[in-house]
């Protein structure tokens, strides 16, 4: 390099330093205005009694109807019944699939496509052998004054509860939609994710077959979650789920002559399965930052100190080390790629039988933008035994189509959440686990999935565990974003 080019080169790095603040300086959020809303009533007390009392009732789905008990679901009809009078009386009332409970509130306006609000009534079981571990027991609705604790509490009861609250007391005060509006309650969501049984596929069909389109949907996926880094960002993130992974369980297994283990080969079935399984986590699915993560990614980096924004303004000089940072961190790298996780595995019956057949099932959780038949494909490439058997287990669905950020549904929502709290940053992200409105995308294109509830991370990591609990602080903005949700979507206004 000559002196000229040095000089010159020199030059430019200090005008690009030189204009480091400055650009950090910019980079911030636009401003947009949030209009004030006036506050809403909410009945904090009844919300209380009826979550606690909700979670009494085990309304917990069998695989099938035969391991179902309906009587409990029955009785949590009745629950809400008794409870909604006001929502039996008024909504009209279609039970589905023996337990799913499609509620519809006419519009005052004809021709408008409607919006629905989805839940379900279903929770999970509480694992063998944990019940001493919980401080209350999981079924007693326990409401200590600082949280309410059961099975449901977080899922999602919570959620359920919240949008009959709602709706009931927006019907007490006389408000009237302009579009109709759905409240979809499925009854299966844990246990028949991808099902034709499935109580939201049931209720899907329905509507296709009454040539029902819906202008957007509401479900479970995002939160509120406390953003506290000293010195770097003091926010609220709500995070919406525009969009759910797939879900794919796939056995491979092996197979050897068997016979008895005093006169065991060098390698036996499981000695090959454990190269298989070897095999398939030493090649990962690759990591990328896509545009919604990045979305993410950009709003949040606008929302930091000055000092930290002079990094975060420079992210896309730092997409690749990033990428391959985050690849490491499994909860970062779930939201960069297809995950795979072998999480059951079998031979031999007996101590002393050499197995005939051992089998491996893995678990993958598929990235928007790839399918099942990609992982399969990927499996045959990356196993070196090509007389591995592989089996695609039943339950299994595509990654969700993503919902655009820049709809009507979206930028209301995003307005809500603001107007409730300024210090409100909201983005859009990808949704690791499965939900109901997935199995909406034929009739709707505005899909979002977001409980607004304010709660940490560490007690969102009660949801399916044991503990868990739901912060009653938080309860009653969740019943007015609710209310607000469905005075705003529901006026005529063309996406």
């Amino acid at each position: 390099m000559d002196k000229k080019t040095k000089i010159i080169s020199a030059a430019v790095l200090g005008a690009a330093a030189a204009s480091l603040p400055v650009r950090a300086a910019l980079h911030k959020e636009p401003k947009t205005d949030v209009p004030a809303m006036p506050p809403e009533e909410v009945d904090l007390a009844r919300y209380r009694k009826n979550l606690s009392d909700a979670i009494k009732i085990k309304t917990i789905a069998g695989k099938d109807e035969a391991s179902t008990n309906y009587d409990v679901f029955y009785e949590f009809h009745a629950f809400l019944k008794e409870r909604y009078p006001l929502m039996h009386e008024k909504l009209e009332l279609t039970v589905l699939n023996k337990a799913a409970l499609m509620f519809r509130w006419p519009g005052s306006k004809q021709g408008l496509d409607p919006i629905a609000l989805l839940a379900h009534q279903d929770v999970v079981p509480i694992s063998q052998g944990t019940l001493d571990d919980w401080t209350h027991p999981p079924f007693d609705g326990v409401d200590d004054g600082e949280y309410i604790w059961g099975r449901g509490a977080l899922d999602m009861k919570n959620h359920l509860i919240g949008v009959m609250e709602a709706v009931e007391t927006l019907l007490a005060e006389g408000f009237q939609p302009e579009r109709d509006v759905y409240v979809l309650l499925g009854n299966n969501e844990e246990v028949m994710s991808a099902n034709e049984n499935n109580g939201a596929v049931v209720m899907c069909k329905y509507l296709a077959e009454k040539g029902i389109h819906l202008d957007c949907i509401i479900d479970e996926g995002g939160a509120i979650l406390p953003v506290d880094v000293k010195g770097v960002i003091h926010k609220d993130l709500a995070g919406i789920g525009i969009a759910e992974k797939g879900y794919a369980d796939i056995e491979v297994a092996v197979h050897a002559k068997g016979g008895h283990s005093s006169a065991a080969p060098n390698h036996t079935a499981l000695g090959k399965l454990a190269n298989v399984i070897r095999d398939i986590e030493n090649h990962q699915f690759k990591a990328k930052i896509s545009p919604m993560l990045w979305q993410l990614f950009d709003t949040i980096g606008r929302n930091v100190s000055f000092p930290v924004k002079m990094v975060t303004c420079n992210l896309k000089l730092l997409k690749p080390a990033l990428t391959l940072g985050l690849s490491y961190v499994p909860p970062a790298a779930s939201m960069m790629r297809t995950t795979t996780g072998v999480t059951m595995a079998s031979g031999s019956p007996q101590a002393n039988v050499l197995p005939q057949r051992a089998a491996a099932v893995v678990n993958f959780r598929i990235y928007p933008g790839q399918t099942v038949e990609d992982v399969l494909a990927h499996l045959r490439k990356v196993i070196r035994y090509k007389d591995v058997e592989i089996n695609l287990l039943p339950g299994w669905k595509n990654p969700s189509k993503l919902s655009p950020t820049d709809s009507r549904a979206f930028q209301k929502i995003g307005m809500i959440c603001k107007s409730m709290n300024p210090n409100t940053i909201v983005a859009p992200y990808l949704v690791m686990g499965g939900t109901d409105a997935c199995h909406y995308q034929d009739v709707c294109e505005n899909i979002y999935r977001y409980s607004p509830f304010r709660v940490s991370t560490s007690l969102l990591l009660t949801t399916h565990g044991t503990n868990e609990r739901i912060p009653v602080a938080c309860m009653e903005a969740g019943v007015a974003f609710f209310k607000r949700f469905i005075r705003e979507l529901s006026k005529a206004e063309e996406a």
